[in-house]
């Protein structure tokens, strides 16, 4: 009689393991098998990381062997099982890999295929066109789309991390549990001494340094120590935190009366300030974004404020970008004078502090939060609604979405709902940054996501013009690798562009997306179908780069850059100047957040900036390919040292490795 030979692997998290009977049933193209109990007496079979192997002996020839199915019954009390993948050895010696990688929960049973990646087309058998039609109408009943907040991109229908399919949930939900990071970098950083002192004000800029007393790297030392000087302040725009806002200025706009008097003495090339605007040497940051948003009134003992500045900056002979000139708000008048480096050393300070702190604001809910949080988990959960395991794609964008949505619910429970941590230290708390993602709606778009045409959009493409620009460089090294993947991917199951066209599986993805994530918006850019390997190439190098390297370089610097709180001030406790001459050191410390919001910006920084115990170095499913020894040459230090983000297996673009060539 013919015997199979039956591995199963269990996963390493914690409680993969189970007690439950486990049975099995192979189901071929000439027959099926009986149900057959895995057990081997005397030994506890399906622990946790164990591979354990069973011999299935069958009545008749099966011939190919087309699902295997998996069957948990309760032994005494139901304990669930995580199963990795199942390999099965035929009578004729051949090896087939049946992969898994999901929970089986109560009496549960599941259908499992060959590894092997097929498209809808390339399932002729019915019994496999069943099972493919079956998994996503399972899914479409598990993943819900659900509106958090008006005007926001869809999110999954799950009001807590332990209502999410049990299979997105985090191993531990202590691992992303944002109270207990928070109390964990309070400990870590040895703050928690300063929180009795809540609403006091610091003495001092020095004083900031007894909360900034562990270190952990160069890049936030260099901060604290050139934090004031003009070439920090612009190098920041190029490389810091938030790379994105920076555009080349083509004409001067008639809400910042600037003249060429005002910033002579600035210019280095003996040219009108117009002049250097037509050679490209003008550039801007506008926060007209923050224009009107509340401001944070969820603790009425502390007033917060809130500016929406326009910041001028300048490309001097060394090819450095230093700032000439900063209006707070967006209306000219005599309240709102521009301030400029040649004013009072105070003046000029506190301008830079409230540019410094409304930039905050847009990297934490648009930057990260809106254009790589939210909508990721789009691409996530119309990926889980309309793309089965089986389908090229969905094994192509899995590990990218990984822990996307739970990390994302977990947030929404806890760091921006109402009165959550969220509300603690930030101006834009207490519903403010719900005014920011609603507004910033209108500027996401598809080719906003494309990084090249996103950095040829703010003019600041020319690596000649701006020599020093290492996240476009790197980035655009991370794109066009990501690029050339997905090309190759592409092109091993869609031979023509017909192919592509005629895939309803994909093209229900591309809808779910633009419907619900997009919310139907024609302005959004976002296709509705593709038609041809090209572009479904780019769609999924967006999928890919959103997830993993524009994520990693928004993300993974926030301690670096934004731990010295003078140079990120989460809030301000008086209103933007109105007048020249009249600021004083002391009221600058006094207008910085208080001891206590402090504390709670520190430890918030530190929290996001760490990396997950399990999470994979980056590039890791391009090693596989040997992609990396082909295309992308040593040089490149992004490649060499970055992470990934929220469980992604792809390239990252860290600030860390970016920095290790300028600072």
């Amino acid at each position: 009689m013919p015997s199979y030979t039956v591995t199963v692997a269990t996963g390493s998290q914690w409680f993969a393991g189970t007690d439950d009977y486990i049975y099995l049933s192979l189901l071929g193209s000439a027959g099926c098998s009986e149900k057959h109990l895995l057990d081997k007496p005397f030994y506890n079979d399906f622990e946790r990381g164990a591979v354990d192997s069973y011999d299935v002996t069958v009545d008749e020839e099966l011939g190919e062997i087309q699902l295997v199915k998996i069957e948990k019954r309760k032994y005494w009390l139901h304990d669930d099982w995580y199963l990795k993948y199942i390999t099965l050895k035929t009578p004729h010696g051949d090896y087939i890999e049946f992969p898994c990688y999901r929970w089986l929960t109560g009496d549960g049973e599941v259908l499992l295929r060959d590894g092997r990646a097929k498209l809808a087309r390339d399932d002729q058998i019915h019994i496999l066109k069943q099972h493919r039609r079956k998994e996503l109408e399972t899914r479409q009943k598990q993943y819900r789309w659900m509106e958090w907040n008006p005007g926001f991109p869809l999110s999954i229908d799950a009001k807590c991390h332990k209502d999410l399919p049990r299979d997105i949930q985090f191993d531990s939900e202590k691992g992303v549990d944002f109270v207990l990071n928070y109390s964990k970098a309070m400990e870590n950083l040895f703050i928690n001494r300063f929180m009795h002192m809540f609403q006091s004000s610091w003495n001092d800029f020095a004083d900031f340094e007894k909360i900034f007393v562990k270190i952990s790297n160069t890049i936030s030392e260099r901060v604290m120590n050139h934090w004031q000087e003009d070439l920090m302040f612009g190098y920041q725009f190029l490389n810091g935190c938030n790379p994105v806002l920076i555009r080349r200025c083509t004409e001067l706009p008639e809400k910042l009366p600037v003249t060429t008097e005002m910033v002579e003495c600035s210019l280095e090339r003996q040219l009108s300030l117009e002049q250097e605007v037509q050679q490209g040497n003008i550039f801007i940051v506008d926060f007209e974004l923050l224009d009107g948003i509340d401001a944070n009134k969820t603790d009425p003992c502390t007033l917060q404020f809130l500016a929406a500045p326009i910041c001028l900056l300048y490309k001097n002979l060394a090819n450095k970008i230093v700032p000439i000139a900063i209006q707070l708000n967006q209306i000219p008048g005599d309240e709102n004078p521009i301030f400029l480096p040649s004013d009072a050393k105070c003046d000029w300070l506190l301008a830079k502090i409230w540019v410094r702190s409304s930039d905050f604001h847009v990297h934490q809910t648009i930057t990260h939060l809106l254009r790589t949080h939210l909508v990721s988990e789009v691409f996530g959960i119309a990926m889980y609604r309309q793309l089965p395991a089986v389908h090229p794609i969905f094994k192509l964008l899995v590990a990218h979405v990984r822990f996307t949505i739970a990390i994302n619910t977990k947030a929404r429970e806890q760091l921006i709902c109402e009165c959550g941590l969220f509300d603690k230290a930030n101006a834009t708390g207490g519903g403010g940054h719900v005014q920011m993602v609603q507004r910033a709606m209108k500027d996401l778009t598809y080719a906003s996501l494309c990084f090249p045409e996103a950095i040829k959009a703010r003019g600041m493409e020319s690596k000649e013009d701006i020599p020093y620009y290492f996240y476009r460089d790197d980035g655009l090294l991370v794109w066009e690798a990501i690029r050339m993947f997905t090309a190759e991917v592409v092109g091993i199951y869609y031979e023509s562009d017909q192919v592509v066209e005629e895939d309803l599986e994909l093209q229900d993805f591309l809808n779910d997306v633009y419907v619900y994530g997009m919310r139907g918006r024609k302005s959004s850019g976002f296709p509705k179908s593709v038609k041809s390997r090209e572009q479904l190439s780019e769609y999924l190098t967006v999928v890919i780069f959103t997830a993993s390297a524009q994520h990693a370089a928004v993300n993974f610097g926030q301690y670096d850059w934004c731990s010295w709180i003078p140079n990120a001030p989460p809030t301000m406790r008086a209103p933007p100047p109105t007048a020249k001459g009249v600021v004083t050191i002391e009221q600058i410390v006094d207008t910085l957040p208080d001891r206590g919001r402090s504390c709670w910006h520190l430890g918030a920084v530190w929290a996001l900036s760490q990396f997950q115990e399990n999470e994979p170095s980056s590039g890791a499913f391009l090693r596989e390919a040997d992609w990396r020894r082909r295309h992308l040459p040593s040089q490149g230090p992004l490649v060499r040292q970055q992470r990934v983000n929220m469980g992604s297996c792809s390239w990252a673009c860290t600030q860390k490795s970016i920095l290790s060539r300028s600072l």
